[in-house]
């Protein structure tokens, strides 16, 4: 819960509004995210209760299609998804500590080496950032650090950090859908979202405007397509929901903890954040106008900023709501960079156990037996990114991958069943072959429709995928070290 509740749930129902046009579908969206997290979390369930071990999926996607599979995961993983989280978790942070402090902004240069133009490639427009040092990227970058030397003296220290700010964030977002179910309900919301418009443009036979790429002309497409391309903020926003299995070695009693966290996980928050979107329709309507003057008059299509949840609490408590979201997400974030911090190193290390990245990241610190070099591989690569401002649109061309690599791991339920029938599953997947079959199907479908109308988050992807492959010839050629597999961290984070 701690990894999954981010910023998105905040921010993102504004750009899902505008694509689909209709409460209905909005709901919709993020029903069909619920959907397949729940049932990846169900599949992911059986692999790690069979497999325990730090790394996670790295290391079901290793034991069910090979070596070069776990890698690119992890290579992915390393480049982009996990340190890319981190640095673009890390800015929101100095950002939204702005709102208190406002010599804390982005465009408060300590160190500004410049500007990098605007770059067309086909229908994908590259660059078009500043590259330096605000004081924004400084509160993100502390905050790393500090979180990941907090990691490195003990799974149990981490563990702690991550239960509380986990239980406080939660009962924030819980506070949010309260405020908006009964001290934000205004009628004319209700009438608008609720009333005749609620089914507007959900007819199997409406068409809806699309955008093919950045730029390009716009087609237009079915239900079933606009539903597919809005769920790469969706599922953004409820992703990370696998990092639990990343540190298995280090949990009490996996076999059923981690099946147990996972479903719970999971379905506990997509239910709060199914709620925050009722609550938000609630408070303020669905359509609005982009000049509009007042927070109900911009709608949730055109919240400042996108920021609906402050738009909501402003809506309710006047000009101490966007001071009230603000310390909810400066919360939230400070938890999630925590999550994020304790679970990727995992992964790492379980990779330098298999010869597939740097020896001395699979040693643990001799005395709190935590994986200290991965903390701190993976906290410089993330302040790097931080300076260099590319993580935001690098997160967006990976969306693709991270959608592929679900596709696999659930695909490797299927082979392991083959594979290895007679290996102690001490949880079997609810629902297997037919549920973990709807979710490739529902995510195939996906993959193709953001090839066809978002190239721009689709071949970036998977070339920073294929730039895995040298690099996993290149270490694989390295005699690997003891093949520990990734399962001799010590503690227990429960």
């Amino acid at each position: 819960m701690g990894t999954m509740i981010g910023s998105g749930i905040f921010i993102v129902p504004a750009d899902i509004s505008r694509g689909v046009g209709s409460p209905a579908l909005l709901v919709a969206a993020w029903l069909i995210t619920a959907v397949m997290t729940i049932i990846g979390a169900l599949s992911y369930g059986e692999m790690a209760a069979m497999m325990p071990k730090a790394g996670g999926q790295y290391v079901f996607l290793r034991e069910a299609l090979g070596p070069m599979w776990g890698f690119l995961y992890g290579w992915t993983l390393f480049a982009v998804i996990q340190c890319g989280t981190l640095a673009a978790v890390g800015v929101a942070f100095g950002k939204f500590l702005g709102v208190f402090f406002p010599s804390v902004s982005a465009s408060h240069w300590l160190w500004h080496i410049g500007h990098v133009p605007a770059v067309r490639i086909g229908s994908m427009v590259l660059g078009n950032m500043e590259i330096g040092l605000s004081t924004a990227n400084l509160a993100g970058i502390i905050v790393v650090v500090l979180l990941s030397v907090v990691n490195i003296f003990g799974v149990k220290l981490g563990a702690l950090v991550q239960n509380v700010f986990t239980t406080a964030k939660t009962a924030a977002l819980l506070g949010l859908v309260l405020f908006g179910f009964w001290l934000g309900r205004n009628p004319a919301a209700i009438h608008a979202n609720f009333g005749a418009n609620f089914w507007q443009g959900a007819s199997l036979h409406t068409l809806h405007p699309l955008q093919i790429g950045v730029g390009g002309p716009i087609a237009m497409v079915s239900i079933f397509a606009i539903l597919a391309v809005v769920q790469t903020g969706s599922l953004f926003s409820a992703d990370s929901w696998n990092n639990v299995t990343f540190a298995g070695g280090e949990i009490k009693n996996p076999k059923r903890n981690l099946p147990l966290s996972l479903a719970l996980g999971t379905g506990i928050v997509l239910l709060l954040y199914i709620a925050a979107n009722f609550a938000y329709m609630m408070a303020l309507p669905l359509h609005g106008d982009p000049h509009g003057t007042t927070v109900f008059s911009r709608g949730i299509q055109y919240a400042s900023e996108d920021r609906v949840a402050t738009a909501v609490l402003q809506q309710i408590f006047s000009s101490r709501g966007a001071e009230l979201m603000a310390a909810a997400i400066l919360v939230s974030t400070f938890g999630c960079i925590n999550g994020l911090a304790l679970a990727g190193a995992r992964v790492y290390y379980a990779m330098s156990q298999d010869g597939l990245f740097f020896q001395s990241v699979g040693k643990l610190h001799p005395k709190y037996k935590t994986p200290a070099a991965g903390l701190i591989v993976q906290a410089v690569w993330t302040c790097v990114l931080c300076l260099s401002g590319s993580y935001g649109q690098l997160l967006d061309y990976t969306m693709f991958a991270q959608l592929l690599f679900y596709i696999l791991t659930i695909g490797s339920l299927f082979v392991l069943r083959r594979k290895k029938p007679d290996a102690e599953r001490p949880y079997r997947a609810i629902g297997y072959p037919v549920l973990p079959a709807i979710y490739i199907a529902m995510a195939a479908w996906i993959c193709i429709v953001l090839l066809r109308y978002k190239p721009q988050y689709t071949w970036p992807g998977l070339i920073l995928v294929l730039l895995g492959v040298p690099v996993f010839l290149f270490w694989s050629r390295r005699k690997p070290a003891e093949p520990a597999h990734g399962n001799e961290l010590g503690g227990s984070a429960s």
